[in-house]
This record gives structure tokens, C-alpha cells and sequence, in this order.
């Protein structure tokens, strides 16, 4: 009896602090999306790691300050905001800090750090004066639509490639893969997301609860049966489908926390350095706005205008993910398009953000049991969620009437899967949609800061 007594008062807590009813939805619903949208991210854990080691850095310590700095940001982005978001390491920013900055540039790991540390203190300081939530504002809404629908793609594509689905071609650039060819290993990973994805769809079109959730388990226990029966092989570059139990070092943390401030400035070109940060900066600050544009449009949580009521929050909690992520020692930490598997999955307020928060926190502990679950596995999530995003492109009009703002839209849609990049795709859309409602007489439309934008993203593709 007193059991059934606390657990209804727990619910009635967590009912009041994320205001459930309210939004609609209810802390069985919250925990599932909340759980799916972690394991749509799981994979940072193991893919981080490898891309910062190649920039010299320590790999247990980039697991655990990614760890650490994903629970932060997301438990901020759930608790201040109360929006079901989840922040981790950037993919793309990460690449950008090892290959580029570090390999390409020659610049150390801890100069690195400390442009990512200063990029995040400039993120607050935007976050705090409202000049982040203006641009939000700012961007047409046509533009937003677009951008969910190319999120869409791009996540499905992720999805596609990380399953191996897709793979490099030189005549064609993609291809499907070829089954047969490595088929203990490539092929049946293939053929598991493939399986995976059908069986994804076949729960959603049944209105199946959970059913995101529901393929990634079952394609993972799927290939866990094909190892069993020798028909998945490990090797290289395939690791085993069966998680292993095992403790974390954390003594190595120690190698990379506070290393940011560890910097030979004699070495350090200030003019590069500012630019190294304002790179960081341009591509952080539009992969957040479009993840959150994508996402929140999709849950329906865009005002009639256009608007998240709960934006300032929401980016000053992604500005001091990346500013912690820093100091611990990782890459810029920033919200997850994959949050819109937790979306897809019911989530809508902080407590699935909370969710994914603790379950990040625990990952340090089990990391072997985490990045056991394989990309084939939370690759038909991906998909099935970008079906879901793209759902959004019937809200353009298309009409001749319209072309002024459905011309922008679709270039920003097929600037994001096939430029490989967020930002690109609002980039190329807002210079397209200034340009195009200039020339055609309609230029009082484009709101004051979107011109500055516009100038700004033209400067970028000449100077960065």
C-alpha cells in the first residue's frame, strides 16, 4: 500500500516539475523516449573516442569528459528548459578539431580545447543577451519547415551509411552495398539494418508505441543470435555484438581535464586562433539552431509564428555543454539531431531529456555495454525518425504564388544529406531566400537580420 502510495507521489512530482499532462504525455512514454534517444547516441561514445585519438589524445579520458559533458548539457537542457533534448559531442566538429585543426593546421590538442573553451564563453554571452534567440527568430518560417525536412534526410542517410547500406563509389559517389561480398561481416550487417528498418516501419504503421525503441532492441538481439550462430564473424573493424562487463579508468581523465588552460601561447598565430574559434562558432551555432528548428517542429512545439518559447534556456544550456565539454576534454558539445528519435518516440518535455542524461552519466560505468550497440542496429531508428521529419515538407506551399519562399526551402532540404552538414543546408537557404525575394521586388519581406546573415554566410565561404 505504501508503496503504490510513493510511486503516485513520484508521478504526481515529476507531473508538476515537467508539467506532463500539460504536454500531453505521461512518465512511462518520457522514459522509453528517453532511453530510445540515448541509444540513437550511444555510438559517440565509441566513435569520439577514435576521432580525438587521432589528434593525440587519450581515449578513455575523451570517453569519460564525453560522458560528463553530454550529462551536463542534457540535464540543463531538461531542467532549464524542460524541452526533450540531448546534447553530446558534435559529429563533424569533432572531425573538424582532429583533422583540421590539429593534423591539418599543426596546432596541439590543448590549443584546440581552448578555441572550443572560447567559443562556448562567446555562446553564453549570445545565449544571455538574446542574440541567438533573434536569429532563431529571425529565420523565415518556410526556412524552418525546411529545415525538418532536411534534417529528415540527413539523419536517414547517417542512418544508411553507418549501416553500410550505402557505401563509397567512384563513378556514382553511393552505391548499395554488395551483400554477398564480406557477407560475414559488411553483408550481414547490412542486411540487418535493412531487415531492421522494414521491421521498424511495419510497428510504426501499426501505431506501435515504442516502436523505435522496440527495432533498435530487436535488431541488436537479432545480430547477437547471428553471431551465435557463426553467421556474424568479428574482426577487424567489427567488434563483437555481445556486451562485455568491465570497469572505466577514471584516473585517465586526468589527462585532458583542465588541459585547455595548458597552452604555449608563444606558439599560438592569434589571427589563425580567431579564426579557428569564429570556425567553431559558425558551425556550432547552426547545427544547434537547425537541430532545434528540426526538432521542435517536428514535436510541434513552434508557436504560430515560428517561435520556441523555451529557446533562451534551451541555448544557453547547449553554450555550457560545450563550455564544461572543454575543460574536461572533449570536442564542442552540442544538441543531437537524434533527439528526434527520442521526439519520435513520444518524449516532449525535460524528463526525457533527464532520461538520456543519467543514462549517459551510468554509461561511464558500463561503457562496454554501451558501445557494444552496433550503428546496423540504431540505424533503422534513424531512418524511420527521418521519415517522420520529412513528413514536415507537405507544410510548404509550392504554389506559384509561393516560389519566392519554396525555392530557398528546397535548396536548404538537399544542402543538408548531400553537403553532409546542418549548417550548410540553412546556410545556402537563407543567401538563397535574401537573394531570390531581392530580385524578385519582395525584399521588405526578409526580415533586417537576415540580410546581416546573409552578408555574414557569404563572408564565411570566402574567408573560412
Amino acid at each position: 500500500m505504501s508503496t503504490n502510495s510513493n510511486n503516485t507521489q513520484q508521478r504526481g512530482f515529476l507531473d508538476r516539475l515537467f508539467k506532463l499532462k500539460e504536454n500531453h504525455t505521461d512518465v512511462k512514454t518520457e522514459l522509453a523516449a528517453g532511453l530510445t534517444t540515448f541509444m540513437t547516441m550511444a555510438y559517440i561514445l565509441a566513435v569520439n573516442p577514435s576521432i580525438l585519438s587521432a589528434a593525440g589524445m587519450d581515449g578513455t579520458a575523451v570517453l569519460i569528459a564525453t560522458c560528463i559533458a553530454s550529462f551536463i548539457g542534457t540535464m540543463l537542457m531538461g531542467l532549464l528548459a524542460n524541452l526533450p533534448f540531448a546534447l553530446s559531442a558534435g559529429m563533424g566538429l569533432n572531425a573538424f578539431m582532429a583533422y583540421t585543426i590539429v593534423l591539418g593546421y599543426g596546432y596541439s590538442w590543448q590549443i584546440a580545447l581552448l578555441a572550443v573553451f572560447v567559443e562556448g564563453l562567446i555562446f553564453i554571452v549570445l545565449s544571455l543577451t538574446k542574440v541567438r534567440e533573434a536569429i532563431f527568430n529571425a529565420i523565415p518560417l518556410p526556412i524552418k519547415k525546411a529545415v525538418s525536412v532536411g534534417i529528415g534526410l540527413f539523419i536517414a542517410f547517417i542512418g544508411l551509411k553507418n549501416s553500410g547500406l550505402v557505401v563509397d563509389n567512384e563513378s556514382t559517389l553511393v552505391a548499395i552495398t554488395n551483400f554477398t561480398e564480406d557477407f560475414n561481416t559488411a553483408g550481414i550487417c547490412a542486411v540487418l539494418a535493412l531487415v531492421g528498418t522494414i521491421f521498424t516501419f511495419i510497428l510504426h504503421a501499426k501505431n506501435v508505441r515504442g516502436s523505435v525503441l522496440i527495432g533498435i532492441l530487436a535488431t541488436w538481439v537479432l545480430g547477437i543470435i547471428c553471431q551465435l550462430c557463426g553467421i556474424y564473424v568479428p574482426g577487424e573493424g567489427y567488434a563483437s555484438l555481445i556486451p562485455s562487463f568491465g570497469m572505466t579508468d577514471f584516473t585517465a581523465l586526468g589527462l585532458t581535464f583542465g588541459q585547455c588552460f595548458n597552452v604555449d601561447f608563444s606558439t599560438v598565430d592569434i589571427v589563425n586562433f580567431i579564426v579557428i574559434v569564429f570556425s567553431f562558432l559558425f558551425v556550432d551555432l547552426f547545427d544547434t539552431l537547425g537541430t532545434l528548428i528540426g526538432v521542435s517542429s517536428r514535436a510541434g512545439m513552434l508557436d504560430e509564428n515560428g517561435r520556441l518559447p523555451k529557446i533562451r534556456p534551451a541555448l544557453l544550456a547547449d553554450a555550457i555543454a560545450t563550455t564544461a565539454g572543454a575543460v574536461l576534454g572533449t570536442s564542442t558539445t552540442t544538441t543531437f539531431v537524434e533527439s528526434s528519435a527520442g521526439v519520435g518516440a513520444g518524449g516532449r518535455t525535460g524528463l526525457t531529456a533527464v532520461t538520456t542524461a543519467i543514462l549517459f552519466l551510468l554509461s561511464i560505468f558500463l561503457a562496454p555495454v554501451f558501445v557494444a550497440i552496433p550503428s546496423f542496429a540504431t540505424a533503422p531508428a534513424l531512418i524511420v525518425v527521418g521519415f517522420m521529419m520529412f513528413s514536415s515538407v507537405t507544410e510548404i506551399k509550392f504554389d506559384a504564388k509561393s516560389l519566392t519562399d519554396a525555392i530557398p526551402a528546397y535548396i536548404c532540404i538537399i544542402a543538408m544529406p548531400l553537403f553532409y552538414s546542418v549548417s550548410e543546408g540553412i546556410s545556402l537557404g537563407i543567401i538563397s531566400y535574401t537573394v531570390i525575394n531581392l530580385c524578385c521586388g519582395k525584399g521588405k519581406k526578409v526580415p533586417p537580420l537576415i540580410y546581416v546573415l546573409t552578408v555574414l554566410f557569404i563572408l564565411k565561404y570566402i574567408f573560412l
